[in-house]
Order: C-alpha cells, then structure tokens, then sequence
C-alpha cells in the first residue's frame, strides 16, 4: 500500500507561479512511475504530467507544455510540479498519482495509476 500527500496548492494570480509537492510512503518509490492529474468541477480528470520511476522520463500534456515541470526526488520520496504563468483555465484539483511498484514507465492514462492522493485545490484569479 502507499499513500500520497499533495501540498502546496493555494490561490494565486493569472501569470504566478506554485510549486506542488507529493510525498510519498513506502520503500519502493524509485520503482513507480508518478503522475499528477486534474479535475475542474464538471470536467473529467485530465492527465497532466508524468515522470518515470528513474526521473529520465517525462510526459506532459500539450495544454502545460513549456508552463509547468515535472520532477521527483527519490531520496525523499517526492514528486513536484513546478506550475508557472498560470492561467485561469488551470484552475482545478491536482492529484498525485502513482502506478505501483514496479511500473516505472509514465503513462498518461489515468486507468494505469494504482494510488492517489487526497488532492490539493488551485485557484487562478484573472
């Protein structure tokens, strides 16, 4: 079992910046692929970015594309998104999401993530 513990969301202008942070449980974090997902009310979660269990890999969805960055540090079992010149549209919650031990690649399918977090709100004002 793991668990996941989003942080750092909060409210911030259209053109600011946040930095999220997902920690992890568990002695097998460096082997599961981790990706962070969001879901605005009324929508579908929606992939965002993902990054593979050694970190040399990354997705990311076109809409965050050369906005928001995705790394994990695996000696203290943390996935971040660095989210800057944020715009009203990103304005959601944001999961963290991890597909498992032992599945190191990073997928964008949310159907391939085993464990979530609780998730974290971020409210960009215009």
């Amino acid at each position: 079992q793991v668990q996941l513990v989003e942080s750092g969301g909060g409210l911030v202008q259209a053109g600011g910046s946040l930095r999220l942070s997902c920690a992890a449980s568990g002695r097998t974090f460096s082997s599961s692929a981790m990706g962070w997902f969001r879901q605005a009310p009324g929508k579908e979660r929606e992939f965002v970015a993902a990054i593979s269990g050694s970190g040399r890999s990354t997705n990311s969805a076109d809409s965050v594309k050369g906005r928001f960055t995705i790394s994990r540090d695996n000696a203290k079992n943390t996935v971040y998104l660095q989210m800057n010149s944020l715009k009203p549209e990103d304005t959601a919650v944001y999961y963290c999401a991890s597909r498992g031990v032992g599945s190191g690649s990073p997928y964008t399918s949310k159907t391939s993530y085993v464990y979530w977090g609780q998730g974290t709100q971020v409210t960009v004002s215009s």
